[in-house]
């Protein structure tokens, strides 16, 4: 098989904890170097936590693997500094049609607002999206990264972790307070615990291949239902970096894994769906089963459970690593936080509670497009394929076609760290959203809301005036700690607050529309970007509060852990 990317070997180094004469302990241990385990490191070094990443490999993934990677997750590599090279080098879309049979149904657009920084997906393959990782890791000192490290043993306690490592020159055991496992799927560490991720096992097997091949098809995402190439069967067809294709080939229950990956049984099926002009080589394949399952609880003591170790999705809808990505983020504030003495330890449980929320949704989706896909019964089918040709004419049809929801967001509604409040806002843009980008300038230079935002809390302020009442507010929302201002308006800043904020302008019109901003209008954002709340009025000790609440200082009920704190949040 012809290959256009070269896994690089990552050399093993010793570790100086091999020689210690006891157990060398570390605040936070994460358990594999994939994705998931990478951006956590990266996101604790950029928050100032010293991190050990162990992971039994010394290499990237092999196989393109994930592959589509969704606005949200970008904007979070934004923010810790890799989308650039993501971008660059991975194959921008927005763009998709749908065909049954020999016919196009519809096409659809998944960004079509402009003045947006980031685009709504790039296609780049997971080898690259690691290697970028690793290349980030190595400018931390604060990050420890571990070749060929495998974890053995583990003691979980309510109090900290210890975990027996084995490595090319011996063993040794460590410590941490906290032990993060991005493990996959396979997680060996839930396995020692005795833990279970429950679900559901879906009866067809895929092929996923990548094929390398110079073609005319756009950059667009293509799935067909049922296409005369690949008769009674669904077909999915993406374009990567190095011109290679990802192409996926529903087969059916009773396919079997080991013949099917063959190359010789491959290359018809594929040359069958190019057309037989079309040169192409085999670079990667894999029989799959679409599963969707989950951890009931992904905290066990001070065991933390991210990506495919908690939950696992379907591919279809780009949901894994995505989702991944985004309990990466939900879950570094909230540990960093705690460790500094910030916030109780209270705050961590939210973790479970909302990324298990986000988990529910991300397996409802995957279900419900595997079901669609792969309808199980006559009537079922029949309802597939009639909805598909209401499609081609009418726009309410295309909203029950289900090809794999792509992946979104989630938006924690219901989150105890919130503070709703009735309001009169226009904007969707309330507690616990992902907030929206929009174009500003900062002192004059262009720039973006976004990039305003993340590792400690923000407030938003518009303001068309600042008087006397306006200016006190904002002198006491500067007594806040681990709080940053932004003010946006007509409104004039006295020199007496021009040290203490960040002054905004909104240069399109953006940020007010989608913010639905007037005068006092205020937002406050948590250390991950996520909404705190939105009030019509900027008053500093609503912002102390719903600051307290976000720190979880609300859910912790036993008074004297809060006396013993080592760090007031507030002042």
């Amino acid at each position: 098989m012809q290959k256009t990317y070269t896994n690089p070997v990552y050399p093993y180094v010793s570790s100086a904890d091999l020689h210690a004469k006891k157990a060398v302990h570390h605040p936070v241990v994460i358990v594999g170097a994939g994705p998931g385990g990478l951006a956590l490191a990266i996101d604790f070094a950029s928050q100032g936590i010293r991190t050990v990443i162990l992971d039994d490999n010394n290499t990237v993934s092999v196989g393109s693997r994930a592959i589509c990677f969704a606005k949200r997750t970008l904007e979070i590599m934004n923010r810790l500094g890799c989308a650039k090279r993501m971008i660059d080098k991975g194959v921008t879309w927005d763009h998709g049609k749908v065909f049954f049979k020999e016919e196009r149904v519809y096409d659809f657009n998944l960004l079509n607002e402009a003045d947006h920084q980031i685009p709504a997906f790039i296609n780049l393959q997971q080898y690259y999206f690691e290697e970028y990782l690793v290349d980030k890791v190595a400018e931390y000192e604060e990050l420890d990264l571990r070749w060929n490290s495998k974890v053995i043993a583990i003691d979980s306690r309510k109090d900290s972790t210890e975990i027996r490592v084995a490595v090319p020159d011996g063993e040794y055991t460590l410590t941490c307070d906290y032990l993060v496992c991005a493990d996959g799927s396979n997680s060996g560490v839930r396995s020692m615990l005795g833990l279970e991720s429950k679900g559901q096992v879906f009866q067809d097997r895929f092929l996923i291949s990548d094929v390398v091949m110079k073609a005319n098809f756009p950059t667009e995402r293509w799935f067909w239902f049922d296409p005369p190439f690949h008769p009674n069967q669904s077909a999915l067809l993406h374009k990567q970096p190095d011109n290679v294709w990802r192409i996926d080939l529903q087969l059916g229950w009773d396919a079997d894994p080991e013949h099917e990956q063959q190359e010789h049984i491959i290359r018809p099926r594929i040359q069958a769906m190019l057309g037989p002009e079309v040169e192409f080589e085999i670079e990667w394949a894999s029989v799959y089963t679409f599963q969707c399952r989950k951890m009931d609880h992904f905290i066990h003591n001070k065991v933390l459970f991210v990506g495919d170790a908690a939950h696992q999705v379907s591919p279809f809808g780009a949901r894994g690593a995505n989702g991944c990505i985004q309990s990466v983020e939900n879950l570094v504030w909230k540990v960093a936080s705690v460790l500094k003495g910030q916030a109780p330890q209270a705050l961590i449980e939210t973790y479970n509670t909302e990324r298990q929320q986000g988990a529910k949704e991300n397996i409802l989706n995957s279900t419900r497009a595997t079901d669609f896909i792969t309808p199980k019964n006559h009537i079922s089918r029949v309802f597939r394929d009639q909805t598909l040709r209401l499609a081609k004419n009418f726009a309410f049809a295309r909203t029950l076609v289900n090809s794999g929801r792509l992946s979104t967001p989630c938006q924690y509604k219901d989150s105890p760290l919130s503070t709703v409040e009735q309001d009169t806002f226009d904007s969707p843009l309330c507690a616990g959203s992902v907030p929206k980008d929009a174009p500003i300038a900062v002192y004059d230079q262009q720039d973006w809301l976004l990039n305003q935002l993340g590792t400690q809390f923000v407030v938003l302020v518009s303001l068309d005036i600042i008087g006397p009442e306006e200016t006190s507010e904002i002198m006491q929302l500067s007594n806040i700690q681990n709080l940053n201002i932004l003010v946006t308006g007509p409104g004039i800043l006295p020199d007496v607050i021009k040290s203490k904020v960040t002054r905004i302008d909104c240069t399109k019109g953006a940020l007010v529309a989608r913010y639905d901003l007037k005068h006092k209008t205020t937002y406050l954002f948590r250390p991950d970007q996520i909404i705190s709340g939105r009030w019509r009025e900027c008053l500093s000790q609503t912002i102390e509060k719903a600051m307290r609440r976000a720190l979880g200082f609300e859910l912790d009920t036993d008074v004297s852990d809060r006396q013993t704190k080592t760090c007031e949040v507030l002042t």
